[in-house]
């Protein structure tokens, strides 16, 4: 790997707005799910980033920032969790659970068996601040929050990761971003007392002194004041851009390759058995829109539960049931997406009361939920999952059917979908197949044709299953050549996309709709 500092890029864009324009989000919307994502993933509080992001607009202004360099601060600490979806396999492996040791190391509470299981994580910092910095990118954010998103973990004394930069090497706004942050995070934890005595610890080794020395006395005004003055979660737009939920949705399925396009085929399927349903124009878009809001939640549990093969403890079981209430309450605190997040907080409900969050039965779910709740059955039967193979069309409709006699699913939607499901057709690398080959059609953006064919065939297909977990051993045995040729085929689109590694590459495959 090139050790040398990552330039910000400005060579990523996002595709023209996809499933006819139901997709998008203002820039603040975008960047105010991305943060709770982010908190969900790293066990912290659902307003933390928002809350870290205040005090470091406050940390660069005490330092003698113009108003432009502390609204970057902001950003940089909004997003800074940004890229944590991306490695939370890895940490999983490493720490047995990722959401919870998470937690443990950015407040300082890891224990002793936490600490004999961390290792060298570079890796995972690469992983990280790529993935960050890309969504920056794509998202047009200034050059300066893409930087400091690029090298978020980096110290002042040389030992952050994953380039090992000190000093003046580090952009400013990094320091600015990594001291709010503490201070929210060790305050909350610790006490304001204990918290400045670890951040003064920390002077000289993860940010200047001389930074310290100057939001010291001020620390606990302003922490006083986050707790006196709650500001809304959604800021005014600072640059006219919409942001396509599609980025939220990619970002929020990198947490389990597994997922990945997950959440743009139920929305495209829903919103195509939507309309043979009949229903209106405004429930079609808040379905598609619903069904990429519907995974927010899934961020708040560890890997381990998602990829456990056998029956679900009591306490797993509990942990899921709260996937959907984090949806809904993260669409709560962003202007404009409330309703949409109430839809996708119904994805689990069942019409005999069984399913979750609420317990819900047919008389408190309309023909949306109802859709929203077949469709995403649908595209999970019709994917792999690490512990069994996708069903046959005809098995996925024998399970609906199942279903819609025991009283789960409603006859009407399941038909709809159905029918949706093998009639759309959708276009991929490798020409054109029955879009019930992947669960529904794909939700990708019109963009990306000329890097589509910069791909050979075989480089597309590798690209498929690498971006679905494959380890190379794994995609060349199911292609019949060798770990070595499969090897080659990766550097080649890790080249050809301009990422270093698999989680950057299947975003913006994924951005570009080559996946």
């Amino acid at each position: 790997m090139d050790t040398a500092a990552r330039e910000p890029s400005s060579s990523l864009s996002l595709p023209t707005a996809s499933l006819h324009g139901h997709d998008t989000a203002t820039l603040s919307q975008a960047m105010g799910l991305l943060a709770i994502v982010g908190d969900l993933s790293m066990g912290q509080p659902i307003d933390g980033s928002e809350r870290a992001a205040r005090l470091a607009a406050r940390v660069a202004a005490a330092a003698g920032s113009d108003a432009a360099a502390c609204e970057h601060a902001r950003m940089v600490a909004l997003l800074r969790w940004s890229g944590c979806t991306a490695n939370a396999a890895g940490f999983a492996a490493m720490m047995g659970d990722d959401v919870g040791a998470r937690h443990a190391l950015v407040s300082r509470t890891l224990n002793t068996q936490q600490i004999a299981r961390l290792r060298d994580t570079t890796e995972l910092a690469e992983v990280h601040c790529e993935v960050a910095g890309d969504i920056a990118a794509m998202m047009g954010l200034p050059a300066a929050v893409e930087s400091g998103l690029r090298h978020v973990w980096e110290n002042y004394d040389g030992s952050g990761l994953p380039f090992h930069l000190r000093g003046d090497e580090v952009p400013t706004v990094v320091y600015h971003a990594a001291l709010g942050g503490d201070l929210e995070i060790l305050a909350r934890v610790h006490g304001i007392d204990r918290a400045l005595e670890m951040i003064a610890q920390l002077g000289d080794v993860k940010y200047p002194a001389r930074l310290v020395a100057l939001v010291a006395p001020h620390a606990r005004a302003w922490l006083d004041e986050l707790e006196a003055d709650e500001a809304p979660s959604s800021q005014a737009d600072f640059l006219p851009v919409s942001v396509p939920l599609t980025l939220v949705a990619d970002m929020i399925e990198l947490k389990l390759p597994w997922l990945a396009g997950y959440s743009r085929r139920v929305a495209l399927l829903a919103q195509e058995a939507a309309q043979l349903a009949g229903l209106p124009e405004a429930q079609q878009r808040s379905l598609a829109r619903a069904a990429l809001l519907h995974g927010i939640g899934r961020a708040a549990v560890t890997n381990t539960v998602w990829e456990r093969s056998g029956k679900l403890s009591a306490a797993d079981w509990e942990a899921v049931r709260l996937v959907p209430y984090w949806t809904a309450r993260a669409g709560s605190r962003i202007d404009g997406l409330g309703p949409d997040a109430q839809l996708a907080s119904h994805v689990y409900e069942r019409l005999d009361g069984s399913g979750y969050f609420r317990s819900l039965d047919a008389s408190a779910l309309g023909a949306p939920q109802r859709l929203l709740g077949v469709a995403a059955a649908w595209v999970a039967l019709r994917s792999p999952r690490p512990w069994r193979a996708p069903h046959e069309p005809a098995a996925a409709g024998a399970l609906l059917a199942a279903q819609v006699t025991g009283g789960r699913f409603d006859r009407v939607m399941v038909d709809a979908v159905m029918a949706a499901a093998t009639g759309v057709r959708a276009a991929t690398v490798n020409g054109t197949r029955d879009a019930g080959a992947n669960g529904g059609g794909s939700a990708n953006g019109s963009a990306g044709a000329p890097v589509r064919a910069t791909l050979s065939a075989r480089e597309a297909e590798v690209l498929q299953r690498i971006s679905l977990g494959e380890s190379n051993k794994e995609a060349a045995r199911a292609m019949r050549i060798s770990p070595s040729t499969v090897r080659t085929h990766v550097e080649s689109i890790f080249r050809k996309l301009d990422c270093s590694t698999r989680a950057a590459a299947t975003l913006k495959a994924l951005t570009l709709g080559l996946i």
